[in-house]
């Protein structure tokens, strides 16, 4: 298995300017940003940067603007996935072309596909592509669990190396590394930091779209470092902004925090809707609570 991939990768949301339309000045600032920040490594079209609500031509737009921006100082990895397997095939077609480090594949989101069916549809993909896939299960929005036994399965598959595993049960860190051993790099989706303390060589993060720094060194304390001690109280200090962009506000909440920050990325698309005003003061008192929130909020917020 190819290991270079481990660290805190940002699933970075998507730049939209006023009237809605694919912002690629903002998502190039934005990439610079991140890497500059010391963020291990990036996934764009993700769930977090909205890939249903994008065009094909938008999306390969997004991936070459962070893949130019990034420039090697980190890996990227695209989100592939789509219903269709050949969709999936055509997207990891075109991560290849442009330069990405690997692409993140969601299993198809509405056919709920038996075991079988995930099988082929992995790997009709994996034959199709050299790039390193890394698995997303997320049962809450895929409709199907990637259980570890089934996990097991997949990572007999060429190619297939990592996954993000983004239920809130740890267990699934340990049992997918004893069932697995080197044949699957585990990244935690949802519980970072206690993913890590149970093996886990990476985290798919979408609180680092506000603070990358901050969740990039948790990892290296806990992973590299092994000081528990201090990696434990800064997962304390960052704990409102993992709890404010949990559920379904990841995208809203988390475009809202980087608006105040003075870091625009425009409104959600529909259907989603920009964050309620009813939980602004929960916004403004995580930012608060890790020194993010201006004494002014700037207009757009």
């Amino acid at each position: 298995m190819m290991t270079e991939l481990r660290g805190t990768y940002t699933v970075m949301v998507t730049a939209y300017d006023a009237a809605g339309s694919v912002d690629l000045g903002a998502m190039a600032r934005f990439t610079d940003w991140q890497v500059r920040e010391g963020i291990h490594g990036l996934i764009p079209l993700g769930s977090t940067g909205e890939f249903l609500s994008m065009t094909a031509e938008e999306r390969r737009a997004i991936a070459k603007c962070v893949i130019d921006t990034a420039a090697g100082r980190v890996p990227v990895l695209i989100g592939a996935g789509a219903e269709r397997t050949e969709d999936v095939i055509d997207n990891c077609r075109m991560a290849a072309e442009l330069g990405a480090d690997g692409v993140m594949i969601i299993p198809p989101f509405y056919s709920t596909p038996t075991h079988d069916e995930l099988l082929r549809h992995y790997e009709r993909i994996a034959a199709a592509t050299d790039l390193p896939i890394m698995l997303y299960n997320n049962p809450a929005t895929a409709n199907v669990d990637l259980t570890p036994p089934l996990v097991a399965r997949l990572a007999e598959i060429e190619h297939v190396d990592y996954i993000k595993e983004s239920t809130m049960d740890v267990t699934r860190v340990r049992d997918i590394i004893d069932l697995c051993g080197d044949k699957m790099g585990v990244f935690g989706g949802i519980m970072g930091f206690e993913s890590f303390v149970n093996g886990a060589i990476g985290w798919v993060a979408v609180g680092s779209n506000i603070m990358p720094a901050a969740f990039a060194r948790l990892f290296t304390l806990t992973a590299d470092d092994k000081d528990y001690d201090a990696a434990r109280a800064l997962y304390r200090e960052i704990l409102p902004i993992i709890r404010l962009v949990g559920g379904h506000r990841y995208v809203s909440a988390t475009k809202a925090a980087l608006a105040i920050m003075g870091l625009p990325m425009g409104e959600p698309r529909a259907p989603r809707l920009p964050l309620p005003e009813a939980d602004r003061p929960e916004l403004h008192a995580a930012l608060k609570a890790v020194g993010l929130m201006p004494e002014r909020i700037p207009a757009l917020a």
